[in-house]
């Protein structure tokens, strides 16, 4: 059967370019749809990197699109594919490496690049920008040696990275050109009380300063300013601006300016070709923030699925975005004019500032710092030019005398079809009838129905403040939180209905127990699949497709799309013929870095996917784990064999230890150390099961974390034989699996259950430990080593590892 759908071509893996296509789907079946992008990720929500950054979030938390959706919509995707040209001639699409890809329409959505200065010393290694996921790991690996940085931009962007870089301990100075932080959204009494409010979190600035020059020798060690002044730092992040990534468009011959040039149907100088994001240039305008690149999306889709649309007439700019933990909002016009009849609130005290800016008696601008709940229809009324009324005045002031005196909602009064989530277009009363219609009780619910706070977020209260007003007396009661937002079940209920109904797999977990989303999402699917192979471990089988990426293949996947491979060195420890294998190994298949770890083993960095069969086959070795919620690493000093201060055998111990704890799925990765004497050379106190030798046995610590949320270890008990060690080390590990929620570190478990609650289970309680013992020595009876399994099934060998063609790279 000839194929009669056109090719749609899509440049650019980004918000604006997937939310084009998603567009597009919701209207018209009839484009066969290629993605090309440059990063080795699916699509992800680049505005919530800060939060990468600071920890909170994982990267696999913002995926917005994961690969599993590409395959499902039919979508071939190729990530890490850099586009060289479009030939507008023959239709051809061709990348770097030689690819070439016939279209019937393409798509530009190459988004932005940051702007680095052009200053001496910009080229020096621990220079950077903050972009894109790459610019993220490098700061979270910088910050891991580094102390000082200096954040250039003091936007949004740039206080971001500040935040993040001081939750991962560094001392971070924000250098800024003008005199007020985000200049460009607030005026002076809002950037004012901003500037406070970051300094109270460990924030430095230095305001009204122009950089001149990075100085350092063979790294950045600081930065000079034009005055002659100089400032340490050993990492710079610049954030002074974005421009638009045009370069695909000028190599193709495309009409551009700052920007690609396109018209009110988004369409280029090139026949057939669209562009949109913030690589475009409308009416000499380019925009930075979602919500005018989500309206370009809207009509491209509208015109390529054969829909009216009366085409793109650029946006009524506005902003609302949450800083460090502070929310602000403005829109229109925000600095006060001597035409402006002023309207002011401050509240210093609950630190909140609101000012609403009238000409001629229509509302023409707003800000808002602290309390946003009225952005909606303040963006409204600026939008539309209100004309200021007793009423308004009231409802915005708290002056008003409905309802006895009582503020009326936002929510109340706000027409249906006024738009709530700028950024994906929805609607008051799209969201009223998702929570009518489909009994939903909690904002990630609408999240995952509607697409509401789907992307900045910054729609959340207004959502909220929707959801209290449908449900009205039953908000409270009803809006608990669940797992994610596609079950209001907690964990633990969750966990019970597992076991009192027999569930046996995920699927059946989200039929059986109602799931709002009946596929699952990347939150709830690898919770599901490990609360059911931890309840059953004899019976369940492992769901590859509801893993990270990382576990289902048994390799850390890096930023170029290569792999690391780490083999287990049990309490740290190797032998010269282990060593020489990995050396032969790492030499026949060109592995470009040989690390030693924190954990004591070598990374093998820079394996190619279709060789990490072979790559573990020649090693001979067990897979260290690295990748997954198990025991990653038992590290260990010499203790009393070798050192002269030690009074135990810690690398014995930490031999035995990991031999037998191998492989065991937990909810989070988890990590030993065993120490031969106090000194602590091993870190025990920053492990999750920290264990220190004395002359009279042995002390057991648990709940350590020298991750980004540092936390030392609690002390558990003394023991004085290393069975009763292992006995309770096997306890607290299986209490940990049996009540842990996924993703939570023990450092966060401890501080939860409470160390009382553990010790009274696995110390004091021989019985119970007992029967946690034999727990999981039964769990241990199931385990084997992938890497072995997986050479020795052909079948599995072949889909993941030997895929000549794939339709998702």
């Amino acid at each position: 059967m000839i194929n009669s759908k056109k090719k749609l071509v899509v440049i650019g893996n980004g918000m604006a370019g997937i939310n084009t296509v998603e567009q597009i789907l919701k209207l018209t079946d009839k484009y066969e749809i290629t993605v090309l992008g440059s990063e080795p990720h699916p699509n992800y929500n680049r505005i919530m990197l800060s939060y990468v950054l600071e920890g909170s979030k994982t990267i696999d938390d913002i995926i917005l699109n994961d690969l599993q959706w590409y395959a499902d919509q039919g979508i071939t995707l190729y990530t890490g594919k850099m586009v060289k040209s479009i030939d507008g001639e023959h239709k051809k699409i061709r990348t770097e490496d030689g690819l070439e890809i016939d279209y019937d329409v393409a798509l530009v959505a190459t988004g932005s690049q940051s702007f680095i200065l052009p200053i001496p010393g910009k080229e020096l290694p621990g220079v950077i920008g903050f972009r894109d996921i790459a610019d993220c790991s490098a700061m979270l690996e910088a910050a891991k040696t580094y102390k000082k940085a200096a954040v250039i931009g003091g936007g949004l962007l740039g206080l971001e990275a500040a935040k993040g870089l001081v939750n991962l301990g560094m001392d971070v100075t924000v250098v800024h050109l003008m005199e007020d932080l985000m200049e460009r959204q607030l005026d002076r009494e809002a950037s004012a009380m901003l500037k406070a409010e970051l300094e109270r979190q460990g924030i430095k600035f230095a305001m009204q300063m122009q950089t001149a020059e990075v100085y350092g020798q063979d790294r950045v060690q600081g930065l000079r300013f034009s005055d002659g002044s100089e400032l340490e730092a050993d990492l710079v992040v610049m954030a002074v601006g974005i421009k638009p990534n045009i370069q695909i468009a000028v190599e193709s011959g495309m009409e551009t300016n700052r920007g690609i040039v396109v018209d009110d149907l988004m369409k280029t100088s090139l026949p057939d070709v669209y562009a949109v994001g913030e690589c475009v240039e409308h009416r000499g305008v380019c925009y930075g923030l979602v919500a005018p690149l989500f309206e370009q999306g809207s009509v491209i889709a509208k015109h390529l699925a054969g829909a009216d649309t009366e085409g793109y007439a650029g946006s009524v700019v506005s902003t609302k975005l949450k800083i460090s933990g502070v929310d602000v909002f403005s829109a229109g016009e925000f600095i006060t004019q001597p035409e402006h009849t002023v309207i002011v609130a401050k509240d210093e005290w609950k630190r909140t500032y609101k000012k609403v800016l009238l000409r001629d008696n229509k509302i023409v601008g707003t800000v808002l710092f602290g309390d946003v709940s009225e952005s909606a229809s303040l963006q409204k009324y600026v939008r539309q030019q209100t004309p200021m009324t007793d009423e308004i005045y009231g409802q915005l002031m708290g002056t008003g005398c409905s309802n006895h005196g009582a503020k009326t909602s936002s929510a109340e009064t706000m027409a249906d079809d006024e738009i709530v989530c700028g950024c994906n277009g929805v609607t008051k009363k799209a969201i009223v009838d998702a929570i009518n219609e489909n009994g939903l009780t909690t904002v990630d619910e609408i999240k995952a129905c509607t697409g509401a706070t789907r992307s900045c977020g910054g729609c959340k209260p207004v959502v909220e403040q929707i959801l209290q007003y449908v449900l009205g007396d039953s908000f409270k009661t009803s809006a608990k939180q669940g797992i994610c937002g596609c079950t209001t079940l907690s964990r633990d209920e969750i966990v019970e209905a597992i076991k009192t109904k027999g569930l046996t797999t995920t699927r059946e977990v989200m039929n059986v127990l109602g799931w709002h989303n009946d596929e699952g999402c990347s939150k709830c699917r690898p919770a599901l699949n490990y609360y059911l192979g931890m309840i059953n471990p004899d019976t369940y089988e492992n769901e590859g497709d509801s893993r990270f990426v990382n576990e289902r293949l048994h390799a850390n996947i890096q930023k170029d799309g290569t792999f690391t491979v780490v083999p287990r060195m049990y309490g740290g420890v190797t032998t010269p013929e282990d060593l020489k294998k990995i050396a032969d190994v790492s030499l026949k298949y060109n592995v470009k870095v040989v690390k030693v770890t924190g954990g004591q083993r070598l990374d093998l960095i820079g394996v190619r996917k279709e060789d990490l069969p072979k790559v573990w086959e020649e090693l001979d070795m067990p897979s260290g784990y690295a990748y997954a919620k198990s025991l990653r690493t038992v590290k260990t000093c010499v203790g009393s064999q070798f050192c002269r201060f030690g009074t135990q055998d810690s690398m014995g111990m930490g031999e035995v230890l990991e031999r037998k704890f191998e492989r065991l799925d937990f909810p989070a990765k988890f990590k030993l150390a065993v120490n031969g004497c106090p000194r602590n050379c091993a870190e025990s106190c920053t492990k999750d099961i920290g264990i220190v030798g004395n002359d009279g046995g042995w002390e057991i610590f648990i709940g350590g974390n020298g991750g980004i949320k540092a936390r030392l270890a609690d002390s558990l008990c003394k023991v004085k034989t290393d069975a009763e060690l292992i006995d309770i080390v096997g306890a607290v590990m299986q209490f940990y699996r049996e009540t842990g929620q996924y993703l939570e570190r023990t450092s966060e478990w401890v501080e939860r259950i409470g160390l009382e609650e553990i010790q009274k289970v696995v110390v004091h309680d021989t019985a119970n430990r007992q029967a946690l013992v034999e727990r999981i020595e039964f769990a241990l009876q199931q385990v084997e080593d992938p890497w072995k399994k997986i050479i020795n099934d052909e079948d599995t060998r072949k889909n993941l590892f030997e895929v000549v063609t794939p339709s998702i790279v």
